[in-house]
């Protein structure tokens, strides 16, 4: 099995490992999400996961593409992180899943509206450097319980398990 991921993301990477140990081998794409640096809404953060994935998969024949994307999105009036992954299957199919969820703090939101990115942000807030290659906003805010690669790691093992159903099944 031959997997091409979006991202040259440490955390990214890592999870695609912790979820595909068996992988041949797994190249790191730089491809655009071709929706905003800052996704603001699921359906942005979804569209990004999937555009990377395809692109990946159009990278060499019979390749799985894997995009992760990280945004953000409202609920209720409050702004709550969300992340994305797409699975483009050799053949066409794509998979996508969505994983944690969890509330911003209100300043947070605010550096988000001036059209700042979270990652930057949290390098800001968190006054470290990097954040987003390593424990992520969802680190921080969970005081280092989930990871950033933990958090697409279930992701990612979301899409596996999709493939592997239809698979088996022949669906």
């Amino acid at each position: 099995m031959k997997i091409a991921i979006g991202s040259r993301n440490p955390a990214k990477i890592a999870a695609v490992q912790e979820a595909f140990p068996e992988v041949e081998e797994l190249a790191y794409l730089e491809v655009p999400s071709n929706v905003s640096a800052q996704p603001r809404s699921d359906e942005e953060t979804r569209s990004g996961a999937v555009n990377r994935a395809i692109q990946c998969a159009k990278s060499e024949a019979g390749i799985f593409g894997i995009g992760l994307e990280g945004g953000v999105m409202k609920v209720e009036g409050l702004l709550y992180l969300c992340n994305w992954g797409a699975l483009a299957a050799p053949g066409g199919k794509i998979f996508t899943a969505s994983g944690a969820r969890i509330p911003l703090p209100k300043e947070i939101e605010d550096a988000l509206d001036s059209g700042e990115e979270l990652g930057d942000v949290m390098d800001v807030y968190a006054q470290k450097r990097d954040v987003r290659k390593n424990e992520g906003a969802i680190g921080i805010f969970t005081n280092n319980i989930i990871s950033r690669k933990e958090m697409f790691a279930h992701v990612v093992k979301l899409l596996r398990g999709q493939w592997e159903f239809e698979k088996r099944f022949d669906l």
